[in-house]
């Protein structure tokens, strides 16, 4: 079954919710709702990454997301930090989480490859060319699906190198991260292609500007979900480990559908079988 994540931006500059849980009261009681409305895991960054985006110092991303990570890891609950820091993301787990989302795939800080290896954590490496300011003109690619894929083997090289278990990680192949509305569809239509990894794979397509394609002029932010479940759907139908999303109580409710369609897919083929069996 493919895991739901919600995402927790503890940030005043997020492009997706412009802040809303910037602080840690809101943050936590949001976090609590998405857990209730069905997230598996709950991703909390205090970094936006969004095009553009200015960098934030660590000590500063610590103050932001631990009291957070601190609280939701108390009550139970399942906790990723998003973080491209090594300082920031070893801080983050002794606060509780069990899962390093880390959007460059370790490639903005050679230290964190050395502190997932010693953590023995999940580990999701996203597909990553540089950081917030450049990635739209690094969006150059003569087969975006092939060389997303061996850029994602390289880093597995080089994360199994360091140290880190094949069973720690888990792969996201970033779309909107140096990839422009073209790349990303064309990553969506051949989602398959990143099974050759041999290892999990996340989606995070959550109301991210490609979506607008297929939106009218002028559609919100929150207008994007209901593409983003859709792709979500998509993404289960090609065996993802988890999606990552803003919109939680859709998400549920779409994959539910999958989860329905394949049950009775199952039982179906799991009859026939018997019925053969029986046969003289």
């Amino acid at each position: 079954m493919t895991l739901i994540m919600g995402v927790l931006n503890v940030t005043p500059d997020s492009f997706s919710d412009g802040g809303s849980w910037a602080s840690t009261d809101a943050a936590i009681e949001h976090a609590l709702e998405l857990h209730e409305q069905g997230a598996d895991i709950i991703d909390v960054g205090g970094e936006s990454t969004r095009p553009g985006a200015t960098r934030v110092s660590p000590a500063d991303e610590q103050a932001r997301v631990l009291p957070v990570i601190t609280e939701l890891a108390r009550q139970g609950i399942v906790v990723s930090v998003d973080t491209l820091n090594s300082e920031t993301a070893l801080a983050a787990t002794k606060a509780g989480a069990t899962i390093i989302n880390d959007v460059s795939g370790g490639l903005a800080d050679p230290a964190m490859a050395s502190v997932v290896a010693a953590t023995g954590l999940t580990y999701i490496a996203m597909h990553w060319r540089g950081h917030a300011h450049e990635m739209d003109a690094l969006a150059v690619y003569d087969d975006v699906v092939a060389e997303v894929r061996n850029e994602l083997a390289a880093r597995v090289d080089a994360l199994s190198a360091a140290g880190i278990s094949r069973e720690q990680l888990v792969l996201d192949p970033g779309l909107g991260f140096a990839k422009n509305a073209g790349h990303n569809w064309r990553v969506l239509a051949h989602l398959g292609a990143f099974d050759e990894l041999g290892l999990p794979v996340m989606v995070g397509a959550s109301r991210k500007r490609f979506l607008a394609d297929v939106l009218p002029v002028g559609a919100t932010l929150a207008d994007r979900d209901l593409p983003t479940a859709v792709v979500s759907v998509l993404a289960a139908q090609a065996g993802a480990w988890a999606v990552r999303v803003h919109d939680v109580a859709a998400t549920r409710t779409a994959l539910a559908v999958v989860n329905e369609v394949e049950s009775a897919r199952a039982a179906e083929s799991a009859e026939s079988a018997e019925s053969a069996r029986m046969e003289p």
